[in-house]
């Protein structure tokens, strides 16, 4: 059933086997000068450069499809919000759905724009193969190039058979056995679904941002477990020149998605903290932005100014605490605000007031002991100055000092209970009154 239906959909691209078939003899050209035309290395190379010519050629749609892919996180709040809104109303949900793509710029295929261009090549070379298997001359395959290609062999399968062939089929194609083009098969089928399933995992929970919580996360997770499961299932039905062609392009695909991970992460995600973390080491060693590449990251930063994300601002602040500063324009200074600090919002925090320090704290022995020498002598500084006072200016003195008796009041006690303790005769009071 499901040969049939991919049968059908590689007859549909059946016009792009020259083209495909060219690119591999050209290919095979030059491999087969190397380690012979029969060989299976120089066929199966042959396959494995045109993915690379392929994915090349598709760097800038995947370029797009990171931008769409990141576009539709960022909207995703925005989405369930006119979900919520129009959710009885599904015309105008999609009526709003497409005014925000629109306002925003984001075309939701553009995340599935490599997939969709890399198909039809991918048919092509199962209808190409599908005719080695049969004995017929497809596009620019000549009857000399068909014989080499029924009897290359990788890993001891032929090149066209399937998982599914009978014994009788693959004894057709030359020197096999139905258990040797199982077990290979079936490695393959399983590398090529684990590939998969690692390219989805490792951007689910690298490169995505997990502070929201969206209905795109779980559909993608849910995409996680079910193309794998799907490649395996119609894996079986591929013929070993497919599954290498397949496999090769999931193997690229990772790598790719590696790259940008490392070098280009989703804000708010594990690897923009790793790389930031990373970025700080280097540049606080270094005391200073080396490349290109850590100005352009430094010089993002600094202009999100209060949108900076937590771990933005983790590495402003650990820049701060290193005594440096991140200017505008991405490079890095000294700084002697060694202890400023990022609030919340990613402003700097002001200054506040300077705590007061507290006198020392007196023993009891010091207390007891009376006033100091200093204190003594400022009674009777006080005193000759009175007399050197005018009699006029005498009133106004008297005005000004009755604050200070309320405050010394409790000082002049202790003292007077102090000089009781020591044996001296205690101070007259009716002078006082008087």
């Amino acid at each position: 059933m499901i040969s049939d239906i991919v049968n059908a959909i590689s007859g549909v691209f059946a016009f792009l086997t020259y083209p495909v078939s060219w690119v591999i003899v050209q290919f095979h050209k030059v491999f087969g000068a190397i380690f012979g035309p029969d060989s299976g290395l120089a066929w199966g190379l042959s396959i494995v450069f045109l993915v690379v010519l392929i994915r090349i050629c598709l760097i800038p749609l995947f370029v797009k499809q990171i931008k769409a892919t990141r576009n539709m996180q960022l909207l995703q709040p925005q989405m369930k919000a006119i979900q919520e809104r129009y959710k009885n109303d599904k015309q105008r949900q999609s009526e709003e759905m497409m005014k925000l793509y629109k306002e925003t710029g984001t075309n939701p295929l553009s995340s599935c724009l490599p997939i969709l261009v890399q198909s039809p090549f991918f048919f092509a070379l199962y209808h190409t193969l599908s005719g080695i298997a049969d004995g017929k001359k497809v596009g620019v395959i000549t009857q000399s190039l068909l014989d080499s290609a029924q009897k290359a062999h990788i890993f001891g399968a032929p090149l066209a058979a399937k998982f599914t062939d009978s014994a009788e089929a693959i004894a057709k194609m030359g020197g096999s056995s139905l258990t040797d083009v199982r077990v290979v098969t079936a490695v393959m089928i399983v590398l090529m679904s684990a590939s998969q399933f690692y390219t989805q995992r490792q951007l689910m929970t690298k490169n995505v941002d997990l502070t929201v919580k969206t209905p795109f996360m779980q559909q993608q997770k849910m995409l996680m477990y079910v193309f794998p499961l799907i490649f395996l299932f119609m894996g079986i039905n591929f013929p070993v020149g497919v599954l290498v062609y397949w496999l090769t392009t999931n193997v690229w695909t990772m790598g790719q998605q590696m790259y940008v991970i490392n070098r280009n992460p989703t804000p708010g995600s594990k690897a923009q903290a790793k790389m930031l973390e990373g970025l700080q080491k280097h540049v606080v060693t270094h005391s200073a932005t080396r490349t290109k590449r850590e100005k352009t990251i430094v010089k993002a930063i600094v202009a999100k100014g209060r949108d900076r994300n937590e771990y933005e601002r983790k590495f402003i602040n650990g820049l701060t605490k290193a005594q440096l500063a991140a200017q505008a324009d991405g490079t890095v200074v000294k700084s002697t605000a060694a202890t400023a600090v990022l609030d919340e919002d990613g402003a700097p925090k002001a200054a506040g007031p300077q705590k007061r320090q507290q006198p020392k704290r007196q023993s009891k022995s010091q207390r007891q002991s009376g006033p100091t020498q200093a204190d003594d002598a400022a009674p009777a500084k006080t005193s000759l100055e009175k007399k050197d006072t005018p009699e006029d200016a005498a009133p106004k003195a008297k005005q000004a000092g009755d604050g200070k008796q309320a405050g010394g009041s409790s000082n002049a006690r202790s003292r007077a209970k102090s000089n009781q303790r020591k044996g001296q005769p205690p101070r007259s009071k009716s002078s006082s009154k008087k």
